[in-house]
C-alpha cells in the first residue's frame, strides 16, 4: 500500500514510524540503560560504551530480524539478541551485560514513547501554521456576512470569520490538550519481568532514574506495563484532534458544492479534477481528511479495547497497540498536514455569500422581524405572525420584506425604515465580531 502513503500520511510522521526508526528508538532505550548502570555501578563503563557503540539500526539485519519476529511474536527479542551478537564481536564480556535487568516490554514501550515525543514535535509544528492561517482567515473575514445554517437548512446571518473562529477555537484546545498529554505520557518504561526490577536488587530505582535522565524522560511512580492509559490518552486526544479536522473538512466540502459555492480550496495543475469531466473542482484535500475522520475513530476504539490486560503482561491487547497507535499517528498527521496546507490559501466568494443570503427571499431574517414585533405584541404572537407570513413567502415566492409591508399589524409598529433595517444581515450579527476577537485576541476575554 506504499503507493498511497503519500496520500493519507505526512512523509515526516511516515519516517517517525518507519521500521528503522522503531528499531533505531529501541536501540536507544538499550544504549541509554546500558549507560544508566554502569552511572550506578551495576554494569562496567567500558560494557556499556561497547553496547552503546552498537546501537545503531545500520548494524541490524533488519530481514532476519523480521523473519525471528514472526517466530518469537515479538521484535525485541530477536533485535536484543542481534545486539548482543554485535557486542560479542568485539567485546565479549560486554556482551553479558546486554539487556541487562529490563524486558522486551521496557525496550517496545519506551522505544514507543521516543516515537510519541517526536511525534508530538510534528503535529504541534503542524498545529502552529494551521492555527497561523486559520487566525488570518477569521481576522479577515470577521465581518463579512454569510447564511448560518442549522440541520443544512439557512437559519441566521453570521460571518464567515466566526465559521474560521469557530474551526481555530478547537483547534486551540487540541494544542493544550497535546501538551497535557505530554506530562502523563512521555514517561520510561521500566520494571524489569513483572515491574519490580528484582534482576537490579537495591539499585532498581537508581538505575531507572538514570536512564530516565538518559532518555530526557520523566519517571512514573510505577512500571506501566499492563495500564495501558497512557497510549490510549494519546489515541483519543488524536482522535478528538482529528473529528475536528473531519469537520472543517464537511464545512469546506459543502460551501464548495456548486449551489452553494462560497468557499474552495486551492486550485492547481493537476489537482481535484476528473478523469473525464474537464470542468470539474473537486474537494479534495477536505476528502482526504474526510477519509481520516472515518478511519480514525475505529482505530481509536481498539486502543481503548486494548486497556484490558491481564495481570502483569497483556496477552494480545498490548499487541494489537503495536499497529493501532502508528496508523492513527499517521492518519492524523496526514489530515492535519491537508489542512494547514489548504487553509491559507482558501478561495472566499463574498459576493456569492451575500447572494446566497437572500437565496430564500428574505426568511433568513425572519427572527430578526419577530423579536421587533415582540416588542409591541408579545413574543407568542410575533412569532405567530411571521410563521404565516413566510408561509405565504414559499407560496407566493414574493420576498418576505414586500410580505410584511402588506401586512397592517405589522405597518402599524414598524416602519419602513424600520424594515430595511431589519432585512440587512449586518443589523443581525449580535456580538459575533467580539467572538471572533476573543478567539483570535485571546487577550480580549477578560
Amino acid at each position: 500500500m506504499a503507493l498511497l502513503d503519500s496520500l493519507f500520511a505526512s512523509a515526516a510522521m511516515s519516517a517517525v514510524f518507519s521500521d528503522a526508526a522503531r528499531l533505531q528508538r529501541m536501540l536507544d532505550f538499550e544504549a541509554a540503560l546500558a549507560r544508566a548502570e554502569a552511572r550506578c555501578g551495576v554494569i562496567p563503563a567500558a560494557a556499556a560504551h561497547s553496547i552503546a557503540a552498537k546501537c545503531k539500526v545500520e548494524l541490524i539485519d533488519a530481514n532476519a530480524l523480521a523473519a525471528a519476529t514472526a517466530v518469537s511474536l515479538n521484535p525485541a527479542i530477536p533485535l536484543v539478541k542481534q545486539l548482543t551478537a554485535l557486542v560479542a564481536k568485539d567485546d565479549p564480556e560486554a556482551s553479558r551485560f546486554v539487556h541487562w535487568g529490563a524486558t522486551s516490554q521496557d525496550a517496545n514501550d519506551t522505544g514507543l514513547v521516543l516515537q510519541i515525543r517526536q511525534s508530538l514535535d510534528i503535529l504541534d509544528a503542524e498545529l502552529a501554521v494551521l492555527g497561523a492561517g486559520l487566525a488570518e482567515l477569521a481576522q479577515k473575514y470577521r465581518s463579512t456576512p454569510m447564511a448560518g445554517r442549522t440541520l443544512m437548512q439557512h437559519a441566521l446571518p453570521t460571518t464567515f470569520g466566526a465559521k474560521v473562529a469557530g474551526w481555530l477555537d478547537a483547534m486551540n484546545r487540541h494544542r493544550e490538550r497535546f501538551a497535557e498529554t505530554r506530562t502523563r505520557v512521555l514517561v520510561v518504561q521500566f520494571g524489569g519481568a513483572v515491574g519490580t526490577l528484582a534482576a537490579l536488587g537495591d539499585k532498581g530505582l537508581q538505575v531507572a532514574e538514570a536512564l530516565a535522565e538518559e532518555l530526557h524522560l520523566a519517571l512514573p511512580a510505577m512500571p506501566w506495563h499492563t495500564q495501558r492509559d497512557r497510549v490510549a490518552e494519546v489515541a483519543t486526544t488524536l482522535g478528538l484532534c482529528t473529528g475536528t479536522l473531519g469537520k472543517m473538512a464537511r464545512d469546506i466540502s459543502l460551501h464548495m458544492q456548486t449551489e452553494v459555492a462560497e468557499i474552495f480550496e486551492p486550485a492547481g495543475e493537476g489537482r481535484g479534477g476528473s478523469s473525464t469531466m474537464p470542468h470539474k473542482r473537486n474537494p479534495v484535500s477536505a476528502a482526504i481528511v474526510l477519509s481520516a475522520a472515518t478511519r480514525v475513530p475505529g482505530l481509536v476504539g481498539t486502543m481503548l479495547s486494548a486497556m484490558v490486560h491481564e495481570d502483569e503482561r497483556g496477552l494480545g491487547n498490548w499487541h494489537a497497540e503495536w499497529e493501532t497507535l502508528p496508523e492513527i499517528f499517521r492518519l492524523t498527521a496526514g489530515a492535519l498536514h491537508q489542512m494547514a496546507t489548504i487553509v491559507p490559501h482558501l478561495e472566499v466568494d463574498v459576493a456569492r455569500m451575500r447572494q446566497n443570503l437572500d437565496a430564500t427571499h428574505g426568511l433568513i431574517f425572519a427572527e430578526a422581524v419577530a423579536m421587533a414585533m415582540a416588542e409591541h405584541i408579545g413574543k407568542p404572537a410575533a412569532h405567530e405572525l411571521l410563521e404565516a407570513a413566510s408561509r405565504r413567502t414559499r407560496e407566493s415566492g414574493k420576498h418576505l420584506r414586500k410580505v410584511l409591508s402588506q401586512n397592517r399589524v405589522v405597518t402599524e409598529h414598524l416602519t419602513a425604515a424600520d424594515l430595511d433595517r431589519l432585512f440587512a444581515p449586518e443589523n443581525y450579527l449580535g456580538v459575533v465580531q467580539e467572538l471572533v476577537d476573543r478567539v483570535v485576541n485571546p487577550s480580549r476575554k477578560d
